[in-house]
């Protein structure tokens, strides 16, 4: 038998909408048992009160379970589920199934698309931020490219990893236990959480040879080329999906990434629909507006505005690029690159079938 990975693109007509998965389920187009992971994007505000997430994710979850009659908890252990809030400008929401099937064809020739999944364990608030979260991190990728049964660091093309974030909650919590965590600030948190997972991945993969605590969102010249991460308050521990190719895997499908320099490089999503040629499956990207202020030398005002956090409006910004460059809305941007790509970037993968 031969591994095969296979991307489903479901839109939605709301955070709750769970419906053209179960109609997927229910035609036999996809086995429930096969999932692995869900990416998806949905309408709220990315923000640390944005609850279209965990409702997005509780949604899915009672779905799955109903399928495949188990309880909520055998969901959590068995499937990444990665929402990421925020469909700012022309972004539309939608889900990206993927799923890990056992196949009796052959493998081709060439490489296909490989999945790995892995888990940190549970953070307490204190370490939300700080080197706990990047040396486990680190360790789960590691564990992840093995299950993926990708052969080095080069076949990888996107690691998304769905990180915590302190609420007021839980930063009281910690301090009654005489902690003290890493800002007392809840949107910082996110920022920290994402910069710190995306080191981790940059330590893993052995794209930066050591990754203090001290430069978390402080030493920009350290970060991944392939990281992805998104904060969320529906979670405390990082859930984690590696997406590369490799040999030994049945099915059509390929990945390839570039990074985008700043927001309005749409030459680096130019680049990699050149070198993978035929049907554009799935786009995943991150977007930050540029901390220094400029794009090219022009200056922006996505920092300095206080109605709308530069986060949306670097999805807005980024969103509206790619879908010039593509011709389609349906795109997985993230916003908050945090170390991932240089500042004011953020890297592009697509998956194509060949």
């Amino acid at each position: 038998m031969t591994r095969r990975t296979r991307v489903l693109r479901l839109p939605t007509a709301g955070p709750q909408d769970t419906a053209p998965l179960a109609a997927a389920i229910a035609a036999g187009d996809v086995d429930a048992r096969s999932i692995v992971a869900i990416v998806g994007k949905t309408e709220g505000n990315g923000c640390v009160n944005d609850f279209t997430r965990g409702y997005a994710t509780l949604a899915l979850k009672l779905l799955l379970a109903e399928s495949l009659s188990c309880p909520l908890a055998e969901i959590e252990k068995r499937v990444a589920i990665v929402m990421s809030g925020g469909t700012e400008g022309g972004l539309s929401p939608h889900l990206l199934i993927f799923c890990r099937e056992e196949v009796s064809s052959p493998a081709p020739a060439g490489p296909r698309l490989a999945i790995g999944v892995g888990l940190t364990r549970p953070f307490k608030p204190e370490e939300i931020g700080r080197a706990a979260q990047i040396e486990e991190t680190a360790a789960a990728v590691t564990l992840a490219l093995r299950d993926a049964g990708i052969a080095g660091p080069a076949d990888v093309h996107f690691v998304q990893i769905k990180c915590p974030l302190l609420t007021k909650e839980r930063i009281e919590e910690a301090a009654r236990r005489g902690a003290a965590t890493a800002t007392d600030e809840t949107y910082h948190s996110m920022a920290l959480s994402r910069g710190a997972s995306a080191l981790g991945v940059a330590l893993a993969l052995g794209e930066i040879g050591e990754a203090p605590e001290e430069a978390v969102c402080k030493d920009w010249s350290l970060f991944s080329r392939v990281a992805s991460t998104s904060a969320g308050v529906e979670l405390l521990r990082n859930e984690i999906v590696v997406l590369g190719n490799a040999t030994g895997w049945a099915g059509d499908l390929v990945i390839g990434h570039d990074v985008m320099s700043d927001a309005i490089d749409a030459d680096a999503a130019r680049r990699v629909l050149a070198n993978l040629g035929g049907e554009t499956v799935a786009v995943l990207a991150k977007a930050e507006a540029s901390p220094t202020g400029e794009i090219r030398g022009r200056r922006h005002t996505m920092l300095d505005d206080s109605d709308i956090h530069s986060t949306r409006h670097a999805r807005a910004v980024v969103g509206g690029v790619l879908a010039g460059a593509i011709g389609d809305t349906m795109l997985y941007v993230s916003g908050g690159a945090e170390h991932q790509g240089p500042a004011g970037g953020g890297p592009i993968a697509i998956i194509g079938r060949v």
